[in-house]
């Protein structure tokens, strides 16, 4: 039976992975305004119905790198508790490694990281799904520590913070050739300001 279920997890994935690559393609080559959803699943060979059982409209599959971050954030809550931390300090020095992690997963392929940008520079629509994606990943590193055992002002704090030192080089370069450097340098700089 778990070799069933694996070969439709497998299927599930692969014809998720066909709607994303082929709503890619159609929005570098015609822009996001003129490709609809039938197109998309034509260009995939699905049906409508398969793009909406993965996507509930066209914008959420701009954003499906950040519904798999957000899935990778919930996997390393439910994967280990951890030791909660005690201090805000503590507590962004466990969330480091896995905002970084999310920087390499996202600028993996760095031209299909551009482009995610660049609709979003053109399309208010985008940006406001974008501003409602970050807070989810915010309350996502929130539930994780919340998870460790982490005190919730400490936890809460320690998201906002670590989800800033994330947007902080994203706002000011965004690099996808730098960007975990950049955000790790940028952990470095608020992690310093507490000290003499």
């Amino acid at each position: 039976m778990a070799a069933t279920v694996s070969l439709v997890e497998r299927k599930r994935r692969r014809a998720r992975e066909r709607i994303v690559q082929a709503a890619d393609e159609l929005f570098s080559a015609h822009g996001y305004d003129k490709v609809s959803v039938s197109d998309i699943a034509e260009r995939a060979e699905v049906g409508r119905t398969t793009f909406f059982r993965y996507f509930g409209d066209k914008p959420e599959v701009v954003f499906a790198k950040q519904q798999e971050l957000l899935d990778a954030i919930a996997a390393a809550r439910d994967r280990d508790a951890g030791a909660g931390p005690r201090t805000t300090v503590e507590a962004i020095e466990q969330l480091r490694p896995i905002v970084l992690d999310l920087c390499s997963e996202v600028t993996s392929n760095p031209d299909g990281y551009r482009h995610h940008f660049a609709l979003l520079a053109d399309h208010a629509e985008l940006r406001g799904r974008d501003a409602l994606k970050t807070q989810q990943v915010a309350d996502a590193l929130n539930e994780l520590l919340l998870h460790r055992g982490c005190e919730p002002a400490t936890a809460r704090l320690s998201a906002e913070l670590s989800l800033a030192c994330l947007q902080t080089p994203i706002k000011l370069a965004n690099d996808p050739e730098t960007l975990r450097a950049d955000v790790n340098a940028t952990f470095d700089r608020a992690l310093a300001l507490g000290r003499p």
